[in-house]
């Protein structure tokens, strides 16, 4: 992935950075929580969700197991439809790829729809590098980028931003990138969006080149699919004289019929609408319509390394709803720049560390960035158990194992500064194997419960600072069983 985010603190110390910052806790905090109420209506409309959501895990786990030839099936269709498709094994491929072809059209600037995958590789700083300027399009990301910040949720890149910080970017800030904002704008949602519009107006209507992701490829017709609230992605994808898109190879589905299910799911899931307001699908280049050159760029980026783990593959059903972000504790703390990653939240603290592997500290952080509560899984429309796969990665780093990185079987050592972990669930472990050892545990512990300590020593107080700990029993429930009970059921 891009080295954007390299040089950020792990996670706990980035969050109690973000805890401290009232403002940001307050704009997440309302963000989120109206955003979760709004899509928990939309979701109780159909009567069949579970069964939609069911029929989602089980496309994406099918084209899952048969990627490889999907993946063909979708490069025979865009070439047949007059796309030209290119391979990406990495970030850097994937940037020298689409500086080379914009590049050719001897164009210096591009527009841009809203694409998580190309925040990933760091594609606007890597255009940035070749003489190229990319314009954010998207409201929220046009925020982030006059800003000079970055995203911090997946749906709304911008969601720790009010509208008065919002307004004074755009007073401050436009000028430098195109028409000003107008003197006397305010910080009334109306004026914002309409300063924002016209900026981008002269954008839209001067570039030759747009770059896109997707949300989904169909294998069968060479189909790519974007759907959007704000028009910013229908102006991208079809003024520009030439349209490169940008995507993962996990978005694509076998079939058209396959879209009907991520159709009805994915825009309640994520903006809480029946139907997104755009939804725009192109196959291949028509003579007469849309742009003349169409390139899909295909980028792996670790996600082949990804597929090799059976439990953490089913990160790679993520549609990016960004449902998991708006339920969780941690993020709606914390916030989404503490991950260190432009995938933020619940389904960032899996995917990222598989995409990145957990070499560095903020990445091997990020499994822990987690209460386990399990709010994430409940709402996921692609039925991701994201804390299954949490404490799977957990394991590998504190004990390591066998992985796949480039390609190549690895073996993994275990992470530092996790010793006493690992002795800890080592020492468990023997203990459930003996159930002798286990039983006359529990009876010391029980007997001398009133010596016990408030706060964990050591390390503990990493866990005991935040928790209060759990009291023991005066009694260990084996030995309650067998007082009440006999080890009989009662009649």
């Amino acid at each position: 992935m891009s080295g954007t985010f390299v040089g950020m603190p792990a996670f706990p110390e980035a969050a109690r950075t973000a805890v401290d910052n009232p403002t940001l806790r307050g704009n997440l905090r309302h963000a989120t929580h109206t955003i979760r109420a709004k899509r928990a209506g939309a979701v109780a409309e159909l009567a069949d969700w579970a069964e939609l959501r069911e029929a989602g895990r089980r496309i994406k786990d099918h084209t899952l197991r048969h990627l490889d030839r999907f993946l063909e099936q979708l490069e025979a269709s865009v070439t047949a439809a007059g796309g030209t498709v290119h391979w990406a094994e990495d970030a850097d491929e994937a940037n020298r790829i689409v500086a080379e072809l914009v590049k050719e059209t001897g164009e210096s600037e591009v527009v841009k729809v809203k694409s998580m995958a190309t925040q990933e590789i760091g594609l606007n700083e890597a255009l940035e590098a070749e003489g190229i300027r990319a314009y954010e399009t998207d409201l929220a990301e046009l925020i982030v980028q006059l800003g000079k910040d970055r995203p911090s949720h997946i749906l709304v890149p911008a969601i720790h931003r009010n509208r008065g910080e919002i307004r004074d970017i755009f007073t401050h800030e436009m000028a430098a990138w195109g028409r000003p904002a107008p003197d006397d704008l305010t910080d009334r949602p109306a004026d914002l969006a309409e300063a924002a519009r016209l900026h981008l107006r002269e954008k839209f209507l001067r570039a030759k080149v747009g770059i896109s992701g997707a949300n989904f490829m169909v294998a069968e017709t060479g189909t790519l699919v974007v759907v959007e609230s704000e028009g910013n992605g229908r102006m991208c994808l079809t003024l520009p004289e030439t349209l490169i898109s940008v995507v993962g190879i996990e978005k694509i589905v076998p079939t058209w019929r396959d879209l009907e299910v991520f159709l009805q799911t994915l825009p309640r899931s994520s903006t809480a609408e029946r139907m997104n307001p755009y939804t725009s699908m192109w196959t291949g280049t028509r003579d007469e319509d849309g742009p003349r050159a169409f390139h899909l760029v295909l980028v792996d980026n670790g996600r082949t390394d990804t597929l090799a783990d059976r439990v953490g593959r089913q990160a790679l059903r993520c549609i990016r709803c960004s449902a998991c972000l708006n339920v969780c504790p941690v993020y709606e703390r914390a916030g989404g720049h503490a991950y260190g990653s432009v995938y933020p939240g619940p389904i960032g603290a899996i995917l990222t560390p598989q995409l990145r592997g957990t070499a560095s500290e903020i990445d091997a952080s990020l499994p822990y960035a987690s209460s386990l509560c399990g709010a994430c899984y409940e709402v996921c429309p692609v039925a991701i158990d994201i804390p299954e796969v949490l404490v799977h990665l957990r394991e590998r780093i504190v004990e390591g194992g066998p992985a796949v990185r480039g390609g190549n079987k690895v073996v993994l050592r275990p992470a530092k500064g996790h010793a006493a972990e690992r002795a800890a669930m080592r020492a468990a472990a023997w203990a459930f194997g003996h159930p002798g050892a286990l039983r006359t545990g529990q009876r010391l512990a029980a007997r001398s419960r009133r010596l016990h300590p408030r706060t964990l020593p050591g390390p503990g107080r990493a866990w005991s600072g935040t928790r209060d700990l759990p009291a023991v029993p005066a009694e260990p429930f084996r030995d309650w069983w067998q007082r009440t009970r006999g080890g009989k059921d009662a009649k």
